[in-house]
């Protein structure tokens, strides 16, 4: 069986105040409906416990304290949430949280490989998150676009998909230029491109599409391919990986050779 690594923005799981429980609730059925149908084992990266977290308690994120004290609050909050809808569809759950030495270091990241393998073995969904509660910023690996990245390449993913308020990489801001048009397969990221200012489009978000190159050109190299599509609506991603239709949402292929 495939195996995708599928990774949440924040942007996607927060709706003003409150955890978007709608969106993560279509996300699990994602999840629930690939593994049903043994399309994939499956790895959730999942953002949002900072979001969580300040729902509970309001506390200023520009201070990096104040976001490790958020994630603490969050991160069991989202945990309960995904638990949850996943036993409904008669799946468990599991959390792992990860720093950038756990990938760096040869014995930690052969120790993350072999719980990763005893939980998909035994049809677990894992949650990864970066550590971020105690971490420091040597420690971190900065954002969860990275993080799965490093995660698609690590625990051996055949593909990569990120679910975004980006729903595809265009040739020209969207924002800006009504006339812009998706790029629905993509083989080189320029240098210039990742080297970009980043525009987070959400307050509780740490990166934007520059993130997202990134992430893709990190795995591009690696041979994994990357898909890139909207959070908000699934159709785009039901209709890549249950009914293997690319109709939107972009497709970054690997390097051959």
């Amino acid at each position: 069986m495939k195996r995708v690594v599928i990774k949440v923005g924040s942007a996607v799981l927060r709706e003003d105040d409150l955890l978007a429980v709608t969106r993560l609730n279509n996300l699990v059925d994602l999840i629930a409906k690939l593994k049903k149908e043994k399309k994939y084992e499956v790895i959730l990266v999942s953002s949002g416990a900072v979001a969580a977290g300040n729902i509970k308690l309001d506390l200023d994120r520009k201070e990096i304290l104040n976001r490790q004290a958020l994630a603490a609050i969050g991160q069991p909050l989202l945990m309960k949430y995904y638990k949850k809808r996943l036993r409904e569809h008669g799946f468990k759950c599991a959390q792992m949280l990860l720093v950038e030495e756990d990938f760096d270091s040869r014995k930690r990241s052969k120790n993350a490989r072999g719980v990763m393998e005893i939980l998909l073995e035994n049809n677990v969904v894992p949650i990864l998150n970066e550590n971020d509660v105690i971490a420091n910023k040597e420690l971190l690996i900065g954002d969860n676009d990275q993080l799965s990245a490093r995660a698609a390449y690590f625990f051996g993913a055949d593909l990569l998909v990120i679910l975004s308020d980006i729903d595809g990489l265009y040739d020209s801001n969207p924002h800006e230029n009504p006339n812009a048009k998706m790029r629905k397969f993509v083989e080189t990221i320029e240098q210039e491109d990742l080297e970009m200012k980043h525009t987070p489009n959400s307050e509780f978000a740490t990166g934007g599409i520059v993130t997202k190159l990134k992430a893709a050109n990190y795995v591009m190299k690696r041979g994994i391919p990357m898909y890139l599509s909207s959070g908000f609506d699934l159709t785009n991603a039901y209709d890549f990986l249950i009914n293997e239709e690319h109709k939107s949402g972009t497709l970054f292929i690997p390097e051959k050779g």
